[in-house]
């Protein structure tokens, strides 16, 4: 790329979220054991993404194992303790794939400038990434896990700024929740709110075909 396409660029860097971007998780099997149970669909995800169960989880505070516990506990009022353990394991391990358009997007990236991931994230985030052949995908990880903050505050921003080695105001940041993408355009991202491939797709544009 010349010295005048990267004066012309929007941005230097890619900071992008993982989950509902990247990674994407099956519940089907965990809304099944919901109905046989009596249990409404999404009652265990309401339970366990509480903050005060999820956040503890997030900051590297507590294993998933302790937080299948709180998750139990949380439902043992509405259902026998051994479903409710059954339920929590089964958000735990529910199975997850990544997106190839997104993937292959982001490899990309990759090659054109530095892609970090920002992601709130458990401390098997290195294990989940592995499993997805997705262990090189970016230049840096920045895990809410292992960094003890999480989106939307404002210090894990300004680490993945600094891991990609630009200034907020040059970073584009990808992420489903709005709210993470606000914190973002606060900090002088650009910010993306992304809900399909073509959204990617559309802010990349400018990228040179491989």
């Amino acid at each position: 790329m010349t010295v005048s396409e990267i004066s012309s660029r929007p941005f230097d860097a890619v900071l992008c979220d993982l989950d509902n971007v990247i990674r994407f998780y099956d519940l089907a099997p965990l809304a099944e054991l919901e109905r046989a149970v009596g249990l409404t669909e999404g009652t265990t995800a309401r339970a366990a993404y509480a903050p005060e169960l999820d956040l503890p989880l997030l900051l590297g505070a507590i294993t998933t194992e302790e937080w299948v516990d709180s998750i139990a506990s949380a439902l043992s009022d509405r259902v026998p303790r051994t479903s409710a353990r059954e339920l929590a394991m089964a958000l735990a391990d529910a199975p997850f794939r990544a997106d190839d358009v997104v993937v292959a997007l982001l490899r990309r990236v990759r090659g054109h400038m530095p892609l970090v991931l920002v992601t709130n994230a458990t401390l098997e985030l290195e294990r989940d990434l592995e499993s997805m052949g997705l262990a090189d995908l970016a230049h840096h990880v920045v895990s809410s896990a292992r960094v003890g903050v999480a989106k939307p505050g404002r210090e894990i921003y300004e680490i993945a700024a600094g891991r990609a080695g630009v200034t907020t105001h040059r970073c584009l940041f990808v992420d489903d929740r709005l709210e993470n993408v606000d914190a973002a355009i606060a900090l002088g991202m650009t910010g993306l709110h992304y809900r399909e491939p073509a959204d990617l797709q559309k802010v990349l544009g400018f990228l040179p075909d491989d």
